[in-house]
């Protein structure tokens, strides 16, 4: 079936842009061109979803870190209002220190002129936010839930996506925002560079003995880094935190063996009861850690944007950041071209994308390794210098605001859709 402002299964339709994947990143890329003369189809292999918060003090278990940039450009292409509408818990400080030593960070909004330093936001509170921005938009054709079977260049420089129903959807452009298992990248025949950490990341949602104190917590242990992540309940309940830990995967399967209480004695220890004890645990998820990256993010009338593009270790909390500036530097692009009168299967259009983001993600990548390796190493030696580099750090104001400002999404090239913005949502035609 078709959901949006058309009824009824076509058996072709034309659009300028067809995004295959409605998740948070293609989603957003939408609402981004939705004040555009833009048509837009937006396909999903599951329904349009509706925001139904559970229980009180039963979170999501999947929760994304958004940065500043990442509010920014939410709030910019008119979804921020929705999220914010909804439970979210933005955090003010950073904690983060090292379990083989005495090594500690700490970063403050208000050390960067910032009120926050980010939000803690359930991944369904977020989609729900940027489709109810979608409703609002005449220009986007929700096509769901329906998958796609393949992808055709045309010889007049157009794609058409044919979908497993036999329905064909024609564009000048394609982009894949399909996820890391992209459909869009394998039948497009783009290599992925991939490495498997040999890792599990545990996701839960715990209560905790002490205030969180709207603070992102995070300690690494040489397994891997063990992050909470403070949520607050509709009634500002701040004694919930998603954690995420990662653990080599012989140390995971022991873990999840544990019955509740045991698990939470464990993860309390871990933790050094920096929160007090554990008081109770909710069903915990565990899911493969792997870094993927695509040898290129373009071809002739394509694009892959998020983890279609490159997926990320959790240990900094950046995927879905990084997907979200994929998002809008290609949407300042496509807003350039029409700005200058090109298709948007125009060559430079995507070779500036890809120019832009490919180095971006690449060195954040490279970063997150290098993050994990050191301190996965036990070496005396090395973990002296990095403990004594931390607390340095740490001493260092504005070397420490740089890692902060870049963390937050804030230094480089920051697309204009991630800034701040006096104004709300793009009024771009």
């Amino acid at each position: 079936m078709v959901s949006g402002r058309k009824s009824g299964k076509t058996s072709a339709q034309a659009f300028d842009l067809v995004i295959i994947g409605g998740g948070m990143v293609g989603a957003a890329l939408a609402c981004a061109l939705g004040s555009t003369s833009l048509r837009i189809g937006l396909v999903d292999a599951n329904q349009p979803p509706v925001l139904v918060l559970p229980e009180l003090n039963d979170f999501d278990p999947r929760v994304s870190a958004l940065t500043m940039a990442s509010r920014n450009f939410l709030e910019n292409v008119g979804a921020w209002s929705f999220i914010s509408k909804s439970r979210h818990s933005p955090f003010e400080r950073m904690q983060v220190w090292d379990a083989g030593g005495t090594g500690e960070i700490t970063f403050g909004a208000a050390e960067l002129g910032q009120i926050e330093l980010g939000y803690i936001v359930e991944n369904s509170v977020t989609l729900a936010g940027i489709y109810q921005r979608i409703a609002q938009l005449q220009n986007i054709e929700i096509i769901a839930p329906r998958l796609i079977a393949n992808i055709t260049e045309l010889r007049d420089g157009k794609r058409s996506v044919t979908l497993q129903d036999g329905a064909v959807l024609s564009a000048s452009l394609i982009v894949g925002a399909d996820g890391a298992q992209s459909k869009v990248r394998e039948l497009s025949a783009i290599e992925v560079v991939e490495k498997d950490y040999r890792q599990r990341a545990i996701v839960t949602t715990v209560k905790t003995e002490l205030s969180h104190h709207a603070t992102a917590w995070q300690r690494f242990l040489p397994s891997g880094p063990l992050a909470f992540l403070p949520l607050r309940t509709s009634e500002y309940d701040d004694h919930f935190c998603s954690i995420v830990w990662s653990l080599d995967e012989a140390q995971a399967e022991p873990l999840l063996a544990l019955d509740d209480a045991a698990f939470g004695a464990a993860l309390g220890q871990a933790f050094e009861y920096r929160l007090g004890a554990i008081q109770s645990v909710a069903q915990r998820h565990v899911f493969p850690l792997r870094q993927r990256h695509a040898k290129t993010y373009i071809k002739a009338g394509l694009a892959l944007i998020g983890d279609a593009a490159h997926s990320i270790h959790p240990l900094a909390g950046q995927g879905v950041n990084l997907g979200l500036l994929d998002a809008a530097v290609l949407a300042e692009e496509i807003i350039r071209a029409l700005q200058r009168g090109l298709p948007l299967n125009e060559p430079s259009l995507l070779s500036r994308y890809q120019r832009r983001r490919i180095a971006n993600n690449m060195l954040m990548m490279q970063a997150m390794t290098g993050f994990k390796q050191l301190f996965g190493n036990r070496n005396p030696a090395l973990r002296w210098l990095r403990n004594s580099g931390m607390s340095l750090v740490n001493k260092l104001g504005p070397v420490k605001n740089h890692l902060a400002a870049q963390a937050m999404g804030l230094s480089g090239d920051v697309p204009a859709l991630s800034r701040y913005q006096s104004g709300c949502a793009t009024k771009i035609r």
